[in-house]
């Protein structure tokens, strides 16, 4: 992947679509690449293309897209005017017109939710989509994000390849924020064996290992440990009550290569407050 490689905003004209662009704006400038924002329209079926309501209604729908990404660019400019900004309208069902740029994207960013009626399928569904399919990371923005804050980056790691990924994300999002890192690790205990003592003493050399690969002195980030007996989901959801921004991996150690979406991932998307990003494996 190109290191300019572009941050890809799917949008309708909801607010929740403009919440994400304000936050996609704002993390393509602090990584110096491109934005490039996107809005679909569904193609006309074509046994339908002879119907003068669809034609209509086709079109009435594109004007809105146009509408929306224009409106979406004007608040990417005031956020971030140094960025380069593309926009597009393309005609095609947004959640492949999303997945097609994964690949050549530094990550997607899409709102929660979209608009309701004909255009629920724009944003509604697109985030679960994403995270399940994408060939990179997708970052989902459910509330009004907190741009210049000074709270810490959260990443939930337990060893395994697509927590790695989310590691060296969430690195540099607080190098690039200038914030600190939080480092959530947890166990539950299966029996009395082994006792809590060595399973907290495991996890931290677990991390001591993981953390040494992204040390920088020249750009050092200071990071806290929660290693801790609990459920994933619930520790994470309750540090990120304090943070900015949330990073998981899509799938952890109870998964396998071909899973689309781990339970703690799906719970996270749905739960945190904050923007979250899910690491998805790139393609091989």
């Amino acid at each position: 992947m190109a290191s300019k490689a572009p941050v890809v905003v799917g949008v309708d004209s909801s607010d929740d679509a403009l919440r994400a662009v304000r936050w996609a704006a704002d993390d393509a400038a602090l990584h110096r690449v491109p934005l490039e924002l996107i809005s679909a329209v569904p193609p006309i079926p074509d046994d339908r293309g002879d119907d003068d309501r669809v034609r209509d209604h086709h079109e009435q729908t594109r004007r809105q897209a146009v509408q929306a990404v224009e409106a979406a660019r004007r608040v990417a400019a005031d956020i971030a005017p140094r960025v380069e900004i593309g926009a597009a309208v393309v005609d095609a069902p947004i959640i492949p017109a999303l997945l097609a740029r994964a690949d050549e994207a530094r990550l997607i960013a899409v709102g929660a939710r979209g608009l309701g009626a004909y255009q629920r399928s724009l944003l509604g569904s697109v985030s679960t989509a994403l995270v399940r399919h994408a060939r990179g990371p997708v970052a989902v923005v459910p509330a009004e994000p907190l741009l210049g804050s000074e709270r810490p980056v959260l990443v939930g790691y337990d060893d395994s390849p697509c927590s790695a990924d989310a590691l060296a994300i969430a690195f540099a999002e607080a190098r690039r924020r200038g914030t600190d890192l939080v480092v959530v690790h947890t166990w539950q205990r299966f029996g009395s064996y082994p006792s809590p003592a060595a399973l907290e003493e495991e996890g931290n050399r677990m991390l001591d290992a993981a953390l040494t690969v992204h040390d920088d002195p020249d750009e050092p980030v200071s990071v806290r440990r929660v290693v801790v007996e609990d459920r994933p989901v619930r520790r994470i959801l309750a540090e990120s009550a304090t943070a900015q921004l949330v990073v998981v991996g899509s799938h952890g150690k109870g998964g396998f290569p071909g899973m689309t979406l781990g339970s703690t991932s799906q719970a996270l998307m749905h739960s945190v407050e904050c923007p979250i990003i899910i690491a998805r494996p790139r393609a091989a």
